[in-house]
C-alpha cells in the first residue's frame, strides 16, 4: 500500500487558470481568477467594479501543502497585507496595516492544511482528503481571515456526501455547512453556501504541457 505521504503528493489539482463567479440571488457579487501549477497557487477575488480585492500567492511543498503564503486586500483607500510561513507546528508571519507591523502566529493542525480563503485552497484540502481515501476528515486548519488577515486554527470538517465522491460538505463551524461539487478531474465546479450564495466555475484553461 502506498504511504500517506505518497498519496498526498499525488493529490494535485489540474494545472491551469480558473475563473469563478460568485452570485447571490442571480446578482454577480465577486469574481475569482486563480492559477494552479507545480509548486504554486495564486489568485485574486474582486468585486465587479474592481474596488475591493483579495489577493493570494502561495508556495506549495513537495507534498502539495501550502508552505508559505502572502495575502493582501484593498477596499477603497484601505489596504492590508500579511505573509506567513509554515514551520514545524506553527504558521508564523507578520501583518502590515495602517503603517504598522505586527508579528502573528497560529498553530498548524496535524495535516498542516492552510486556507487563505480562495476556492483553490479548499479544493486542495478536499484533494488531500480524497487521496488519503477518507470519506470524512476532521482537523485543525490554519485559516487566514479575509477581513483581518490574521491566522487562527479552527477545527473543521470535510465529508463526502455521495458514493461517487463528487459532492463534499464543508463545515467551518458547528451548525454551518457548504456543499462543494467536483467534476471528474477533481476541480470544484460549484460551491453552495448556507446564505444562498453560489460560486460557479465559468472557465478553465489548462496549463501548457
Amino acid at each position: 500500500m502506498a504511504s500517506e505521504e505518497t498519496l498526498v503528493a499525488a493529490a494535485a489539482l489540474p494545472a491551469g487558470k480558473y475563473r469563478y463567479e460568485l452570485r447571490r440571488g442571480g446578482e454577480l457579487i465577486a469574481i475569482e481568477e486563480e492559477m494552479f501549477g507545480a509548486g504554486f497557487m495564486r489568485g485574486v477575488r474582486h468585486t465587479p467594479d474592481g474596488l475591493n480585492r483579495h489577493e493570494v500567492e502561495a508556495r506549495l511543498d513537495a507534498g502539495g501543502f501550502i508552505a508559505a503564503v502572502a495575502v493582501r486586500y484593498s477596499r477603497g483607500p484601505f489596504k492590508r497585507s500579511a505573509s506567513y510561513e509554515a514551520s514545524g507546528d506553527l504558521i508564523r508571519g507578520h501583518l502590515i496595516a495602517a503603517g504598522g507591523r505586527e508579528e502573528v502566529s497560529s498553530k498548524l493542525g496535524r495535516m498542516h492544511e492552510v486556507d487563505a480563503d480562495l476556492m483553490l485552497c479548499k479544493a486542495l484540502i478536499i484533494a488531500h482528503v480524497r487521496a488519503r481515501g477518507q470519506v470524512r476528515w476532521i482537523g485543525r486548519v490554519a485559516t487566514i481571515d479575509p477581513n483581518t488577515l490574521v491566522a487562527s486554527s479552527p477545527k473543521q470538517t470535510y465529508r463526502r456526501r455521495d458514493e461517487a465522491g463528487r459532492l463534499w460538505i464543508f463545515e467551518p463551524r458547528m451548525g454551518d455547512a457548504e456543499e462543494f461539487e467536483l467534476d471528474e478531474a477533481g476541480r470544484v465546479v460549484r460551491r453552495r453556501a448556507r446564505d444562498a450564495a453560489e460560486t460557479t466555475l465559468v472557465s478553465f484553461v489548462a496549463a501548457a504541457a
